[in-house]
């Protein structure tokens, strides 16, 4: 089988991730096209060993792909992924946008697969925030074994989560303050370099940024509803890896030596659990792997019933491009998707 494909937002980093997954793991296409503004319009950009040049995006014919991987945001996204779908592409988005839509399947492959049925209410899926998709990989076996009351998480998520402006930021502080420049916020609120920022997107009126929102909403859309989860994001100095300490509280027992035995046996996960120096994963380690890593297992004496773990994911991999790529190759595996003419 073969399909044709089209990756919007080429340029970008979640957009060339994309692009060098696909690659990767050897996806069947038949012929991939780089989209972007026309501002981009012939830059370069690598497929494999190949070299494509970005189309522009509004004057592409969607008729001729089967798939359409989005990664330019929502305002993109919103414009243009129902006139993809239109055309007959199944658009696979990562912006925000259509996420909470109930016709809209938001697909983690590892944890609700069976979603993908109703890809052709819209011909459009959704790929989740890239906190909540390594999130809910460690959840749901542990929610199968022992089912979940409720989660605190607070998240360690690296700069490349804010694109390459704020990673250029990232560097441009550190940089500067080794000669004495006073450090100028952009991208972010405060100063990024030797310091960490606990506001990721907007603000709401309870209190919680629209990040923490978008953990709770859409945990509960993917996992199960009846769910609690309370979320603190922080931005840290790092440029790729996304970092979180978890809390959870089950209704049945579950001990660490349980639950390290489960994660171990669960698709997408790798356990890296040893009590000394070093027996963890962070999130230097985990750059360029499409696994979510678990570490520091172990009983949380506060509640009944309670664990807390450590869980580290490359946010472009997992938490963007590679759930982007897992939802194409289910569209293909179960037969939603057929041969490109």
């Amino acid at each position: 089988m073969e399909v044709n494909v089209a990756v919007v937002g080429a340029t970008g980093n979640v957009g060339q991730e994309m692009l060098a997954i696909l690659e990767e793991r050897l996806f069947p296409a038949k012929e991939v096209f780089a989209l972007a503004s026309r501002q981009s319009v012939g830059r370069e950009v690598s497929y494999g060993e190949r070299t494509l040049k970005c189309q522009d995006l509004e004057q592409f014919d969607f008729s001729k792909v089967d798939i359409a991987l989005f990664a330019a945001g929502g305002a993109v996204a919103k414009e243009w992924a129902p006139k993809a779908a239109a055309a007959g592409a199944i658009v696979i988005d990562n912006s925000s946008h259509f996420r909470m839509d109930p016709d809209v399947p938001l697909i983690v492959p590892e944890v609700n697969a069976d979603a993908v049925a109703g890809a052709r209410k819209k011909n459009i899926i959704a790929n989740p925030n890239c906190s909540t998709a390594q999130l809910v990989v460690a959840l749901k076996p542990l929610h199968d074994a022992a089912t979940i009351k409720r989660v605190v998480v607070s998240t360690y998520q690296s700069t490349s989560g804010g694109g390459k402006e704020a990673m250029d930021e990232l560097f441009n502080q550190t940089k500067g303050i080794f000669v004495n420049d006073e450090p100028t916020p952009s991208k972010f609120t405060k100063q990024i370099a030797f310091n960490v920022i606990p506001h990721i997107d907007v603000f709401m009126e309870d209190g919680f940024t629209k990040e923490e929102w978008k953990m709770t909403a859409e945990t509960k859309k993917i996992l199960d509803k009846k769910i609690k989860l309370t979320a603190t994001c922080v931005r840290v100095p790092v440029f790729v890896g996304h970092a979180e300490a978890v809390n959870v509280e089950f209704e049945k027992p579950l001990s660490d030596d349980e639950a390290r035995e489960i994660l171990r046996e669960a698709p997408g996960i790798l356990v890296v659990d040893k009590r000394e120096d070093g027996g963890y994963v962070t999130p230097v380690e985990c750059v360029g792997d499409f696994a979510t890593f678990i570490s520091r297992i172990r009983v949380d004496p506060t509640v009944d019933n309670g664990l807390a773990f450590w869980c580290v994911s490359d946010n472009l991999r997992k938490g963007a491009a590679l759930n982007a790529v897992q939802i194409a190759e289910l569209l293909l595996n179960r037969g939603i998707v057929q041969d490109a003419a």
